[in-house]
């Protein structure tokens, strides 16, 4: 692992100036770009210490506030360790935040965060990759089926609702993707269910998209956030490694 700096900027978005974080190896070299996409529990110390490690892989991370429509970062207050289950107002706070942005905003937003990307002294050339988790599993997939000129590869970890009935619903929108995915279900998911990831997988088979969807055993919804109860340390290492291992295929 190289040495990393990490900085905070601001991306002029669709409607307004999205916080963000940039991750990136110290040296100052140009390397391939990675769009990072939170969780519904916003940027905070964990997803900087994500993106720290991903950048110190060699890439070059941008963690977008993509709640920047409602303020700056934090936009909810939360604990250091964050428990829904303890405290039940987290989720009825969270709740409005994460229905304001609807699927037209996530594509216009996508623009702004792939191009600041584009333009950054910090990124090579070319394509670029996409990684997200919770609902930013849901963000990677729209980002890649909305523009499959720029994003090469997408993943998605432990992402709820990626196959509903809905008409807006995310596996609907998969026919324009180019890139390769990589999504790591949890075993354990009430927003996931079995039927759902069949649908989600048959719908990647249908438009002939390039892609692996692996279940992580009885690993829970949020499996790789360490300051939640979801954490599962095994499920993590196994993300790590299958993110890892695509981006290392596309770059």
């Amino acid at each position: 692992m190289t040495d990393v700096q990490g900085t905070a900027v601001d991306v002029p978005a669709a409607d307004g100036v999205a916080d963000a974080y940039l991750a990136h190896p110290a040296d100052g070299r140009p390397r391939p770009a990675v769009l990072f996409y939170q969780d519904a529990y916003g940027l905070r110390p964990h997803l900087r210490a994500m993106a720290d490690r991903l950048a110190g892989a060699g890439y070059t991370v941008l963690v977008p506030n993509v709640f920047y429509r409602l303020g700056r970062t934090p936009v909810v207050e939360l604990p250091e360790f964050i428990d829904p289950g303890a405290d039940p107002t987290i989720w009825k706070r969270l709740g409005p935040v994460v229905a304001s942005l609807t699927p037209d905003l996530v594509e216009r937003d996508a623009d702004a965060y792939l191009g600041w990307l584009a333009d950054s002294p910090l990124t090579t050339d070319g394509p670029v990759a996409v990684t997200g988790y919770c609902m930013g599993a849901r963000l990677a997939l729209r980002t890649a089926a909305a523009r499959p000129d720029r994003v090469a590869a997408a993943a998605g970890f432990h992402g709820g609702q990626l196959a509903t009935d809905a008409p807006d619903s995310p596996h609907r929108v998969v026919g324009p993707i180019t890139a390769e995915l990589y999504f790591g279900h949890a075993g354990d998911d009430p927003s996931l269910p079995a039927e759902q990831v069949t649908r989600f997988e048959e719908a990647l088979t249908a438009a002939g998209v390039r892609h692996t969807c692996e279940v992580y055993g009885k690993a829970r919804h949020g499996f790789t956030q360490a300051d939640t109860p979801a954490y599962d340390r095994e499920a993590d290492e196994r993300h790590w490694a299958a993110l890892l291992d695509l981006l290392a295929r596309t770059f």
